[in-house]
């Protein structure tokens, strides 16, 4: 896939796309960070070396947000691989912390490799449209529903923030995420639920640790981390691309960021790949109207991110002001329109309806086996479902 001919990107910028970016990284932060330190702990990080995973992990996410959506002009969203913080959490137990470098340098190789040599791109041909779009409204599920759960606990905040939205997407449609943020914002300063006090501005430094690599990090560490990084971030995230309708350049885009991880390993940065959920925001109708300008909100979270990376615990104590509900609140929202439209494609063939049912309700429910989680195992579902139903299909 050639790239788009350049042109000024910031004539396709706009307010939209710059909060859609930082509800992105909003949402993204605030979800995981904690298991993110969580894992640094676990293999002996002290608080500095936890401050330059937060560093690497910021500037990484940046870098590829901000050039991959530029060079290709799609939004690419990447993240960390929150299922393997979580893993490192649980199974890293023994690794000593220059072996887990060397583990997440090996497992960013690996990705590279799997990137740049076509392989990846050539399985996620196989994933029919309604498994990908079934897939993403699974995923996103929960986070509507969260807007109308988040009721039960701030009932005041969750209707101000939904009244707001409907207001706004009758009046100035474009508006509408940007104002249920203000509104929620309003509400916890006049509840006295946002809590900025005692945050100061503190700057994260990078630690170079020297990677070593033993046959227990690369069992324990590198091999799983590849896999549940593979399966459980990468393919839901090129399917995430594919069903908002962007033709998206896999090899490079899994092969550049496997670069960038490899490069900021021994720094911090444990495992970078695209990202499924928080993607979906800068790919919907909140961050433009005009499906070829929403790159720019991708560029504007990977901007928030480098913020993120920069004053890693500054930004940390920030996030963490906002009461849950907010969060819960606008990420549902903003992200209404992207679960319609993938209802509606998922649905949308008679043929491979019931394929993409089983797809939604496997991701819908949240299962997960051996470490990977359910948006894999709703394709997996989906794509046995297919089979039986219409062998030729996936042939």
């Amino acid at each position: 896939m050639e790239a788009v001919p350049a042109r000024a990107w910031w004539r396709d910028l706009s307010l939209p796309a710059v909060v859609a970016g930082f509800i992105t990284v909003l949402v993204g932060f605030a979800s995981s960070a904690v298991i993110v330190f969580q894992a640094a702990q676990a293999v002996g990080a002290d608080q500095q070396e936890i401050a330059s995973w937060m560093w690497a992990l910021g500037l990484g996410m940046g870098v590829t947000c901000i050039g991959l959506s530029l060079r290709y002009r799609i939004p690419v969203v990447t993240a960390w691989s929150t299922p393997g913080a979580a893993m490192l959490v649980v199974g890293a137990g023994g690794v000593s912390l220059p072996e887990a470098i060397g583990a997440f340098l090996l497992a960013a190789v690996l990705g590279a490799v799997l990137g740049f040599s076509g392989v990846f791109a050539r399985l996620m041909q196989r994933v029919p449209m309604a498994l990908a779009a079934g897939m993403l409204a699974g995923v996103l599920l929960r986070f509507g529903l969260e807007v109308f759960v988040s009721m039960q606990t701030q009932l005041v905040m969750a209707l101000a923030m939904f009244g707001s939205w409907l207001l706004a997407r009758r009046l100035l449609p474009r508006y509408a995420v940007i104002a249920t943020l203000l509104v929620g914002i309003a509400v916890a300063l006049g509840s006295g639920q946002l809590h900025l006090q005692g945050i100061e501005l503190q700057l994260a430094l990078p630690v170079w640790t020297t990677p070593r690599l033993s046959w227990a990090a690369v069992a324990s560490v590198a091999l799983p981390l590849f896999v549940v990084t593979m399966a459980s971030q990468n393919i839901p995230g090129v399917a995430v691309i594919r069903a908002s309708g962007y033709q998206a350049p896999v090899s490079p885009l899994i092969g550049w960021i496997g670069v960038v991880n490899a490069v900021l390993a021994p720094f911090g940065a444990f495992a970078l790949n695209l990202a499924a959920i928080t993607a979906a925001i800068c790919m919907g109708r909140e961050a433009h109207e005009d499906p070829a300008r929403r790159y720019t909100a991708a560029m504007a979270a990977g901007a928030f991110y480098i913020v993120v990376g920069v004053f890693g615990a500054t930004v940390a104590a920030l996030f963490a002001a906002f009461p849950k509900e907010l969060i819960a609140c606008v990420a549902g929202i903003a992200l209404f329109g992207t679960i319609g439209n993938s209802l509606a494609t998922a649905l949308a063939v008679e043929r491979d309806r019931e394929a993409a049912l089983v797809t939604f309700l496997v991701t819908a429910s949240g299962m997960s086996l051996w470490g990977i989680g359910s948006a894999f195992w709703g394709l997996v579902a989906g794509g046995v479902t297919l089979l039986v139903l219409r062998p030729r299909a996936m042939t």
